[in-house]
């Protein structure tokens, strides 16, 4: 039984590893995820067949604060065509990110990390980072910090993987 849950440990351990060493880069596989969500659970799987932008954020986000309207207004105009975004609080306290949401409200899908391990996965190193996936799980792009000049050029890389 000892033998047992050893193995158990080290496996444990060696698939931990794994998923921390990993990062989701441009033209690979979106690293697969299950977290709780405002709305039950969000498992990124289920979007497959679907562009997905992907977002990390956190309440103490200045960025932030200006990337949620944006994609409100993404997944407003987008939604019908196939299209999801998928926002990942980082905040530890989830007070701190219902307070961000009853100011900045989400029209679209909310999780919640607050370990860290599934942005730790994906790499992250900036706030926001948001990562854009198309219909077959692939990461398309990826985007650190939020800046409005950026706008049309995500957009148009948007509208070409919904065209495909």
């Amino acid at each position: 039984m000892l033998k047992r849950a050893l193995c158990v440990v080290i496996v444990s351990a060696l698939l931990g590893l794994l998923l921390c060493s990993s990062t989701a880069v441009a033209g690979e596989k979106a690293l697969r995820f299950r977290l709780p969500g405002i709305s039950g659970v969000v498992d990124l799987a289920k979007f497959r067949g679907k562009v997905v932008y992907l977002d990390f954020w956190a309440s103490w986000c200045i960025p932030c604060r200006k990337s949620f309207p944006w994609m409100n207004m993404l997944q407003a105009r987008y939604k019908e065509k196939g299209f999801e975004v998928i926002a990942v609080s980082l905040d530890e306290n989830p007070g701190d990110a219902t307070a961000f949401l009853r100011r900045y409200p989400a029209a679209f899908t909310v999780a919640f990390d607050r370990r860290g391990k599934v942005a730790e996965a994906y790499g992250l190193k900036v706030m926001p980072t948001s990562y854009l996936i198309d219909k077959n799980g692939l990461v398309t792009a990826r985007f650190e910090g939020f800046n409005s000049s950026h706008k049309k050029e995500t957009e148009s890389a948007i509208e070409e993987l919904l065209a495909k």
